[in-house]
């Protein structure tokens, strides 16, 4: 697929899967399209071992759009990044086919791997905002990754990944534990009650203390 086929794809999934687009002209503003836009562009160049070239455009598309893509990373047709402001994709991350990504995700590595250092994603996956994917491990077919969540270890295909670090709630369309992203417990909260009940206790005996010395 050339890199025109493979823009008018891109435009397409934002046209079915945005219902804020109401027509070509404003898809062709947004800055996510620009950026996988100029993505295509400098890969072409980074495949052709033109690879200053390549960094030359993905600079320039970061400073243009806030998103950063490395021009060495494998991206499929009808990429549709929402929002965008300060997505990153390394440069061994790999996407398949119409995934979504919305603003402030990472693709990207923990600085232990060597080679390929960043995720893949299968297709039709969904990365929400502030969300960290980090090491080489592979992202199933359809899965969600909630927002803000830090996944470190493979996700399966069809599940829901939710929290820090992230684990799998939801795998084929069944919970896969009593946790959800609303009643997951608080340590912070669960350490505060500890004290309180140890305070509590030490409070009765200072009481009891003082009875006797009475």
């Amino acid at each position: 697929m050339n890199i025109i086929e493979s823009i008018k794809y891109d435009i397409q999934t934002i046209k079915d899967r945005d219902p804020a687009a109401t027509s070509t002209l404003e898809i062709l503003t947004y800055s996510g399209l620009h950026a996988v836009a100029f993505y295509r562009v400098a890969h072409w160049f980074y495949v052709k071992n033109h690879k200053v070239i390549a960094r030359i455009i993905s600079q320039f598309a970061r400073m243009l759009t806030g998103i950063e893509i490395h021009p060495g990373a494998k991206i499929g047709k009808g990429l549709l990044i929402d929002h965008g402001s300060g997505v990153v994709i390394g440069e061994t991350a790999e996407i398949g086919d119409y995934c979504l990504l919305y603003q402030g995700c990472t693709l990207g590595g923990t600085g232990k791997d060597h080679g390929k250092r960043h995720p893949t994603l299968g297709n039709n996956v969904m990365v929400g905002c502030g969300a960290k994917v980090l090491g080489p491990f592979k992202v199933g077919d359809n899965a969600k990754i909630a927002a803000n969540a830090v996944v470190l270890e493979p996700v399966p295909a069809n599940s829901t990944a939710v929290g820090v670090p992230a684990r799998i709630v939801k795998q084929n369309g069944r919970r896969t534990n009593d946790l959800d992203q609303v009643h997951i417990p608080d340590p912070v909260a669960q350490e505060l009650c500890q004290y309180r009940i140890r305070l509590e206790k030490l409070e009765k005996k200072i009481e009891e203390l003082e009875k006797d010395d009475r």
